[in-house]
């Protein structure tokens, strides 16, 4: 009797049903973008399941407007909680950092120093190009998301001028062992590789 005059009474229809499909849309809204991200990195064993939970969450929070709401809150709580969990979404793919991406930086600045401090840090690649304006070097950088902060810190201090582009790569291969490879074998090809140059 309490739990039916509870489901019966305006505060449950205009405060509490609202606020349940609020949260429920951040979460389905959450999840789809996130699933979003995954499909386009080719993570094609996580996105399905993350598909079922947004649908399931998605059809009952669109259940119970159609049969409970007989306000116009219900309605703003779900285009609210739809904004609100495309943000929280973008935000939790921030925080996974997945996947890598490639920085290209053009400069017609010398970038020898801003090359070689890279280089301590990151896989560099340069090549010498011409712009319209003449002369000019591109360095080019594949990378874990994670590690972008660090590279832009660089990139800002020692040539802020520089034009660079950051984009998702969907699939990388290395054939090669780096020297931030810190296991026995991987300084051992390192050392003696360069040796062997």
């Amino acid at each position: 009797m309490v739990f039916e005059a509870i489901l019966s009474s305006d505060w449950f229809s205009w405060v509490i049903l609202p606020l349940l499909i609020f949260l429920a849309r951040i979460v389905d809204v959450s999840i789809g973008t996130v699933r979003l991200i995954f499909i386009s990195k080719g993570m094609k064993n996580v996105a399905p399941i993350l598909g079922f939970f947004e649908v399931l969450i998605w059809l009952m929070a669109v259940r119970q407007i159609i049969v409970n709401i007989p306000n116009f809150v219900g309605f703003i709580a779900y285009a609210g909680g739809f904004a609100t969990g495309t943000y929280v979404g973008m935000k939790i793919e921030e925080k996974l950092a997945k996947g890598k991406v490639i920085i290209r930086v053009i400069t017609k600045k010398d970038a020898s120093i801003l090359e070689e401090t890279l280089r301590l840090n990151y896989k560099v690649t340069h090549i010498d190009a011409k712009g319209p304006d003449g002369a000019v070097k591109i360095i080019f950088m594949v990378m874990d998301r994670s590690k972008v902060a660090g590279a832009m810190v660089i990139i800002n201090k020692l040539n802020p001028k520089a034009f660079y582009s950051i984009e998702d790569v969907r699939t990388a291969r290395e054939d090669f062992t780096s020297h931030t490879d810190k296991t026995f074998i991987g300084r051992f090809k390192y050392h003696f590789g360069r040796k062997g140059k």
